[in-house]
């Protein structure tokens, strides 16, 4: 995914060798999509303009991101009202760590509800993936099925999506190359510690792209829930939000998830505000093309690699 944005003192480029620098650089991962919604592949380097904080940048470095390790965090609600849903969620993510797992990609899976739980942590293997999800089982207050280690594993709360969102970045933190976190969940937060821009934040930081999947059963959309908090969590980083219904299926989702993460392009460049004050800087990136829309992660935190 590449998931976003990069603060590194180096940058390996899938076209060149190593290149070693002096100065760090931002690494701002995107995809771009023409008007009727399809991918497009075949842009330059002068395709593109990049401000931060709206001031031009220079760009470095400019190439395609197909083939950077990936590290996928999956998020899977198994809250009260996902309970019929999650045999359906197993089986179409079985299916896609099959499909999008290269030799040198890897995976976690986490489940949350009343508590989070991380059922496996990051591996290559499929197979090990594929036994965690049958894992995947009701998360309800009151203590639950076998609590897991979330912060909140004592409380009584609902669904703590912000807090697993949270747990998530934080675990992709000691990974290098394109990360991302795909939510399944049908939006409903009602017990996080967490907020929901402390969420965004640590995704920032841990430089991963939020995909969402919003996948809610319509005995429990009475009670509230939606894609607003998913929307606004995917848009941030530089991902996006879909919806399983009538006409697209988990599967269909996954595919295009898939499909987007293996047409990525990565710009480098190096701020011209060299200030590490860890202050959220506005990253706008684009195209000359203006058929064209550029999606990509909203800015970057400014702070220093040890602290990443």
């Amino acid at each position: 995914m590449r998931i976003a944005v990069l603060l590194t003192a180096g940058v390996l480029l899938a076209q060149d060798p190593v290149i070693k620098v002096d100065v760090d650089l931002v690494n701002i991962l995107f995809t771009v999509r023409n008007k009727g919604g399809g991918l497009v592949g075949s842009l330059e380097k002068s395709d593109f303009t990049i401000l931060e904080d709206g001031k031009a940048q220079e760009i470095r470095y400019f190439t395609r991101e197909t083939d950077l390790p990936l590290t996928i965090g999956l998020l899977v609600d198994t809250s009260m009202s996902q309970e019929r849903l999650i045999p359906d969620e197993r089986n179409a993510a079985s299916a896609f760590f099959s499909s999008v797992l290269r030799s040198k990609d890897m995976a976690f899976l986490m489940q949350f509800g009343a508590e989070a739980e991380l059922l496996q942590e990051s591996t290559s293997s499929t197979r090990q993936l594929q036994k965690a999800l049958g894992e995947l089982r009701l998360s309800v207050p009151m203590g639950g099925i076998n609590p897991g280690p979330a912060p909140t594993a004592s409380s009584r709360a609902g669904t703590i999506l912000f807090d697993a969102v949270f747990l998530a970045a934080e675990e992709l933190r000691k990974d290098v190359g394109r990360k991302a976190i795909i939510i399944i969940s049908d939006g409903v937060d009602t017990g996080s510690k967490t907020s929901r821009s402390k969420a965004i934040e640590a995704a920032h930081k841990s430089d991963a792209i939020v995909y969402s999947i919003y996948y809610a059963d319509p005995m429990y959309q009475q009670f509230g829930g939606g894609d607003g908090d998913l929307k606004r969590m995917s848009e941030d980083t530089g991902g996006r939000v879909f919806r399983v219904d009538r006409k697209t299926t988990l599967t269909d989702i996954f595919r295009q998830i898939e499909e987007e993460m293996r047409s990525q392009y990565s710009i480098a460049y190096s701020s011209t505000n060299p200030t590490k004050d860890g202050t959220f800087r506005k990253v706008e990136l684009r195209a000359s093309n203006k058929d064209f829309k550029v999606q990509t992660r909203k800015g970057y935190y400014a702070v220093e690699n040890t602290e990443r």
